[in-house]
Formats: structure tokens, sequence, C-alpha cells
């Protein structure tokens, strides 16, 4: 037994933002109380946050079934400074993260675990203090830095999940990652570490070449070779890939089909291109396609993905770190699509 008085000093006031959903540019930033942890919670000081292209989706108002006037971000990490009454298994200066969904422990996940997503759907994690369940804690991997761990909720275990979910690569196997974003540069740091032969497509010469530094075996620039599923088959040997990594949504959806093998899988995870094609059945039906949606994952995931992370000594590719104070600017950069990997917002 505990009680919520940590051996730190706890304010009784901090620090958060708001958005009303009308752009990043009107985050809110303002002081409020902090209340105890309740008899399950802990409270966690948070170190760091990284930014998801769902933020600024939340930060239009545009993201599914989203909170108005909510604090946004799902992705941070911290030090816990107060435990509930009833909280065993932890105790102050763990270094954690809470889960993407905070009641998403294992398995699959449902309407009302989905309803329990930092950020969207629940306040979220862009604030200087935050009081979350005991269920959602995962520690963070010792080789990483707090900036490093806040990388880890969404895009790290996104990619995770659809590298080694239910049909999980194998070694040789082909993983193909469209683009070089959070998660894109997750899929490929953990399909490498996993055995597999990885190909990345970018329309910037200078993003593959991180992407080629991390070990990432074949390259593409999909504006130069606009038929960049052809290159697929060719580097393949015409057998394609087992894996996709599917971020760009409708407009590349048509080209990974041609990409994939027969029986294959694609992921589908975002629509940063945009478009309006759809999934045609007659196509999928053809070449007995796996279409994978995937939103996120659990907290057994998430330990499952820190074992690989630590054996592997895998670091999360951080782009660019803005001050707390700066956080409109870090939205600004992550919309701009200049960032390989992740964009982070440091607060302590």
């Amino acid at each position: 037994m505990h009680t919520a008085e940590a051996v730190m000093s706890v304010p009784t006031n901090f620090r958060e933002y708001r958005t009303q959903g009308d752009g990043h540019q009107n985050l809110k930033l303002q002081s409020v109380t902090l209340s105890k942890p309740k008899a399950t919670e802990v409270t966690i000081k948070i170190h760091a946050v990284s930014l998801q292209f769902r933020d600024i989706m939340v930060s239009k108002g545009i993201y599914p079934q989203q909170k108005r006037d909510i604090v946004p971000c799902s992705d941070g990490a911290g030090e816990i400074v107060a435990l509930g009454q009833d909280v065993n298994g932890w105790k102050v200066g763990d270094r954690v993260c809470p889960n993407f969904a905070l009641d998403h422990i294992h398995g699959d996940v449902t309407e009302d675990i989905k309803f329990t997503g930092l950020g969207g759907h629940i306040d979220g994690v862009l604030r200087e203090y935050i009081n979350v369940p005991v269920h959602s804690l995962v520690r963070i991997p010792e080789h990483l830095s707090y900036e490093e761990g806040s990388t880890l909720p969404c895009a790290a275990l996104t990619a995770y999940n659809a590298c080694l979910g239910p049909v999980p690569l194998k070694g040789g196997d082909y993983v193909l990652v469209l683009g070089t974003g959070g998660v894109s540069i997750f899929g490929a740091q953990l399909a490498l570490a996993s055995g597999a032969t990885v190909i990345v497509t970018s329309s910037s010469d200078e993003k593959l070449q991180v992407a080629k530094k991390l070990g990432v075996q074949h390259i593409i620039n999909y504006k130069k070779n606009v038929k960049w599923d052809e290159e697929v088959l060719n580097i393949t040997g015409g057998r394609g890939v087992d894996h996709i990594i599917e971020v760009g949504g409708p407009n590349t959806i048509l080209k990974c089909i041609n990409a994939v093998r027969h029986a294959g899988w694609i992921h589908i995870i975002g629509f940063v291109s945009g478009g309006d094609n759809g999934i045609p059945v007659i196509l999928a039906i053809a070449k007995a396609i796996n279409f994978r949606g995937i939103l996120i994952g659990s907290v057994k995931q998430f330990e499952d993905m820190n074992r690989l992370l630590t054996a592997r000594e895998i670091c999360p590719v951080i782009d660019k770190v803005f001050p707390f104070e700066e956080a409109t600017d870090a939205y600004a950069y992550l919309e701009s699509q200049k960032h390989v990997g992740k964009v982070v917002i440091k607060l302590a």
C-alpha cells in the first residue's frame, strides 16, 4: 500500500495545452490544478511528447469522433511522481509511457477500448503532469532517453503490430515500407531486426539515404520512378513482397496490390497521400490478399516490442526536438513533412 503523497514534490498547478479543433496555431497553453491520483492511478511528470499525423487531424477538428476542447497528443514519456493507495509493483521515479489506448491491455481492440485513446477521445499528454490507470503503464527501455521513449506508444507500436502481429514476418521475408515518417522508419527498423529484407520508398533522395544508413537494403524514389510497384516486383524476382506497411492510403493502394505477393499482407495504417480509390475486390480475391487495418496495439504488445528494442538495442530516429513553449512550431514542422522519423516536444 502507498499513499498518494510522493517522495518527489508535486505541484498544485501545472501547464497544459488545449485545442478547440481550430488549427494548431490556436493551441492554448493554460494553468490548471493537479488532482491526486485515484487508488489505482499514478501521477506521471511528462518529460517528452512525440507528434503523430493524428495530432494534426485533432488540431483541425477532423479526427473521427474526437472530443472537443481536448488536451492533445497520445505519446508521452515521463516518470512516476505519485502513487494511488492501491498501486503495487511500481515506485516513484520509474520511467514509463502510458499506452495509446489506456484500457487496451491485451487482445483485440473493441469500441470501448478505442474510446480510451489519449489525445483524441480523452485528454492526452501535451501537459506537464497526468494521472493514468496503473494498468496502462509500460516501462521505458533502459537504453532509451525520455525523448526516445516518447516515440514508442503510437508509431513504434503500430509498426510492431504490423510486422509482428497475428502473422509475424519471418527472417528472409520482403517488407515494403512506404515513406520515411514515424511509423515507416520504425517499420523498417523492426523488420530489419527480425531478419527481413526491406524496401523503402520516398520522394526524397536525402530521406532515402537516412533509411540506407539504418541498413535498408533497397530504396526507391517514387517521384523519379513512378512505376515503383514494378521495381518492387523486379527486386523480388517477380514474386512480390510478403508485407507492406501502407501509410499512403487510397492513392497508393493499387500499386501496393500489384507489389504484394499472392496471399501477402497489406497493413493499412494511414492515408497521408489522400485520394478516394477503394480496394478493388476482384484484385483482392484474385491474389488472395490479406488487408489488415491497424489501430495501434496493446500493453502486452508494447511490452513484447520493448524486449525486441532492448535485445537489438534499437534507437528511435528523432528528426527534431522542440521546447514545450514552441509546441505550435513542432506541429507546423510535422505538417510540412520535411521530417524523417519523429518530431518531439521536450518538457523537462
